[in-house]
């Protein structure tokens, strides 16, 4: 690691990542103009995305600590350092399996500010003690007060399926923060976040004052790091892992640009790091899927099963900005909870019919979106999907396509848990969806001016151009290959073209015949 740079992996608090000398990259000057330019505000974010250091940045901010920002963007803009009266809500730490857990973390909370005021306990409605403490501390303090929570949503996501529990919480949250509205003249400034837009929990529907920031352009980069953020202030850091890799800095940059890079948050669609894997990156010297190989939420398995959702359903879906406002409490459609909790992002945008293109962000997602997939579609064999991994690896350097084949008929032999029926796409999906695990460059259904193209897949020195049949015959998916020319636009790659005729049988449920040609 380089001598003398820290990286604040895991820490959420300003205070000790500014004591610590960790490595800080500066938000103050968005966050001056955030405070002074509004005062009710929602923000939507993925999980681990910094959403938790921006409440804890704003609370040292509010508490007038003025030390801490020595340096930093904001310590030329604020002249005043007021310190004001802070109420904190933090739910992203708590494991909530009932109703009773979320009431009795809230009386916590609760009890903790009431002691801080002098005030005594009782067992009154939240809304009702809520309210209590925002006039007392505003008489006391003689200043308005602020009120920041951290992921608000936190109990809901952890049982998207359970609907019973669901409004339970929602009726506790509700009542909770009820108050805000009404208490206006006592506020200084509100910032919740979560990572569900809160007009799909009917949570703060009494709070149409909330300014709903998630995809505005101005605060883009208010969370992650932007492309300028880690070619200036990061630079030394894409040099020493480019060192340790034997790369140029060039190289380094595109390769954390494919693998953590791509999340965009508005229609001006500027890119967004996902910072969690890129300080890990930095701080363990090795590129990895952090951000998806960690507490990755099991709500997204159980939205897989629920739909039956595969990659082709995740590549290129268009929406309008309605979409993102589709109520939760009984989910119809996931696209909304993948889009904000970071599965998928904003890849085009088109402003003639107000029409979104949703995609996975980057590398990272896309192959641990397949990973998840796989273990839905299969038993947790992994000696099984290590040969077959083995295998690819061999067809990548030597293009050894039969073995591989081979060991693709092995594997879906041992498919135990069918996420469709029996007919193509299954299968289809089940290729696309192991290759795309497995790193490769592959794309489906590629579009050509006589048709699509099953699969196409780049190695380094072949393309593979591939039409998958069900019950018919490989000899008739290779004719329709040349029939429709989707080998065409490869023609002058420079690489060797082979197309790749494969059909699947039903009473084999499995490769039955495929040629190349």
């Amino acid at each position: 690691m380089m001598a003398g740079r820290k990286y604040p992996v895991g820490i959420q608090s300003f205070e000790k990542l500014r004591e610590g000398g960790f490595l800080y990259v500066d938000k103050t000057a968005l966050i001056y103009e955030l405070v002074n330019t509004g005062t009710y505000y929602f923000l939507s974010r993925p999980r681990r995305f910094g959403k938790s250091l921006l409440v804890n940045t704003l609370l040292s901010y509010f508490e007038g600590k003025r030390e801490l920002f020595h340096g930093l963007a904001i310590e030329q803009l604020e002249t005043e350092w007021k310190q004001y009266p802070v109420f904190r809500f933090d739910f992203s730490t708590g494991k909530f399996e009932t109703r009773e857990m979320l009431q009795q973390a809230i009386d916590y909370k609760l009890s903790e500010l009431e002691k801080q005021y002098g005030i005594p306990h009782d067992d009154r409605a939240s809304n009702i003690r809520m309210t209590r403490l925002i006039k007392t501390a505003y008489d006391q303090t003689g200043r308005q007060v602020v009120i920041l929570v951290d992921e608000y949503d936190s109990a809901m996501l952890q049982h998207i399926d359970n609907n019973e529990l669901q409004d339970g919480v929602r009726m506790e949250m509700r009542n909770l923060f009820s108050p805000i509205k009404e208490a206006d003249p006592w506020l200084r400034f509100v910032l919740i976040t979560g990572i569900t837009k809160f007009s799909q929990m009917s949570i703060f529907s009494e709070l149409n004052n909330l300014n709903n920031i998630s995809m505005l352009s101005k605060y883009d980069a208010l969370c992650g790091i932007t492309q300028d953020e880690l070619t200036t202030q990061l630079r030394p850091d894409i040099e020493q892992l480019a060192e340790s890799y034997g790369e140029s800095y060039d190289q380094m940059l595109r390769e954390l640009k494919e693998m953590y890079d791509g999340y965009h948050f508005s229609r001006a669609r500027k890119d967004i790091y996902n910072p969690y894997s890129l300080l890990n990156a930095f701080n363990n010297q090795d590129i990895a899927s952090y951000w998806f190989g960690t507490a990755t939420p099991t709500f997204l398995t159980k939205i897989i099963r629920k739909y039956k959702m595969d990659l082709e359903d995740m590549s290129n879906i268009r929406c309008t900005s309605s979409t993102f406002d589709q109520p939760m409490e009984h989910v119809s459609d996931p696209i909304p909870v993948l889009y904000q909790s970071g599965y998928l992002t904003i890849k085009d945008y088109e402003r003639f019919g107000d029409v979104f293109v949703l995609d996975f962000p980057n590398r990272e997602v896309r192959t641990g979106f397949a990973n998840s997939l796989y273990r839905c579609y299969a038993n947790n064999d992994v000696r099984s999907k290590d040969k077959l991994y083995m295998a690819y690896l061999d067809f990548y350097r030597s293009d050894n396509l039969a073995a591989f084949i081979d060991e693709l008929k092995v594997f879906f032999s041992g498919v135990t848990y069918q996420l469709f029926n029996d007919n193509e796409r299954h299968f289809h999906a089940l290729l696309f969806t192991l290759l795309t695990a497995f790193g490769a460059d592959v794309q489906p259904e590629v579009a050509t001016s006589r048709g699509r193209a099953d699969v196409v897949l780049k190695m380094p020195s072949t393309i593979y151009v591939m039409e998958l049949k069900y019950n018919k015959t490989a000899a008739e998916a290779l004719a329709q290959i040349d029939e429709h020319g989707y080998a065409d636009p490869y023609l002058n790659d420079g690489r060797r073209i082979v197309r790749v005729g494969i059909n699947f049988g039903s009473k084999e449920r499995n490769i039955n015949e495929w040629i190349t040609a």
